[in-house]
């Protein structure tokens, strides 16, 4: 199941994925939603929180291919992947040219990085 994350910064798309995920949630949520904020921004800065839940399978086809729905948007400029699961990086080839997997412990700088294109500094006051 896809939903949207509502406390993503204005210009993100935020969505949460959990247990089953599928195409009508794909084409029912998230095309709607990215839409919504290109026609806004006139460009998607894209973020998916993906739970534990959802079976790895179904994680990996699924974003190969949203992913790749997304990169025919031509206004995309940045994505975040927040996933524990270190597989992902090794597994999946990413079409779109600015993407990044975050942990799910550093959240907030994966919407950060969305929504600036640079990442927090750690470390200093």
């Amino acid at each position: 199941m896809i939903t949207l994350l509502n406390d993503a910064p204005e210009n993100v798309a935020a969505f949460n994925a959990s247990g089953d995920i599928n195409q009508l949630d794909f084409e029912n949520i998230i095309i709607p939603h990215i839409a919504k904020k290109v026609a806004k921004y006139n460009e998607l800065n894209y973020l998916i929180y993906l739970n534990a839940d959802a079976p790895q399978n179904d994680v990996n086809l699924w974003l190969s291919n949203s992913l790749s729905k997304l990169n025919d948007f031509s206004h995309c400029n940045r994505a975040a992947i927040i996933s524990d699961d270190s597989r992902l990086q090794e597994a999946m080839p990413f079409p779109i040219h600015s993407i990044k997997i975050f942990p799910k412990d550093k959240v907030y700088n994966a919407m950060f990085w969305c929504n600036n294109g640079t990442e927090l500094e750690t470390g200093k006051s």
